[in-house]
């Protein structure tokens, strides 16, 4: 009994060993670089390019959903669902998509500021000036992507104080009121 049961511990951890092996990443996988996006993910992803240009946002949705199924690297198709969504007032579901993007390219400049806009965009100012902290790290040289989320976010802090007054308490005046004793 002793060694069947011996037998059967030592099976389990093999098995289990096996199992962490077979979920391993395939070397070619690991010596891919990011830059190096399957070409039919690239061309899924100009579609969307033409379908956002003309307006179409639903249907470039789907050509960046379609790119990223093909090649789940193609940080460009990430970056382009994350400004659709913030075209489309879905600022939350931006952020992510940027952070994904991010995970990808820490030092990715349009994903740094994009997420940055989108944080300005849900009123967490603190954040967005995080982001754009990252971002003038990142940036080497003069950058447009940061001059455009120093505006965003002076233009939500701006709508913020003007919300803040709107909400102020009035203060009530009481008439005819004494206080004798």
């Amino acid at each position: 009994m002793k060694k069947w049961e011996n037998a059967m511990r030592v099976s389990f951890l093999a098995l289990g060993a096996g199992l962490v092996l077979a979920s391993m990443p395939v070397a070619s996988d690991a010596q891919r670089a990011d830059s190096d996006v399957l070409p039919s993910s690239i061309a899924l992803q100009k579609q969307g390019e033409s379908a956002q240009t003309a307006g179409d946002l639903g249907a470039a949705v789907d050509f960046y959903e379609s790119a990223l199924a093909a090649d789940p690297r193609n940080r460009s198709a990430i970056i382009a669902m994350a400004q659709v969504a913030r075209a489309q007032g879905l600022p939350g579901k931006a952020i992510g998509l940027y952070r994904e993007a991010l995970l990808l390219e820490p030092n990715d400049i349009v994903a740094l500021t994009g997420q940055g806009e989108a944080l300005a965009d849900r009123g967490a100012i603190e954040l967005a000036r995080e982001k754009l902290a990252d971002a003038k790290r990142a940036c080497k040289t003069s950058c447009p992507q940061i001059a455009a989320l120093e505006k965003t976010i002076a233009n939500s802090d701006a709508k913020r104080v003007v919300a803040a007054e709107a909400i102020a308490p009035k203060p009530v005046a009481t008439v005819g009121t004494s206080n004798q004793n």
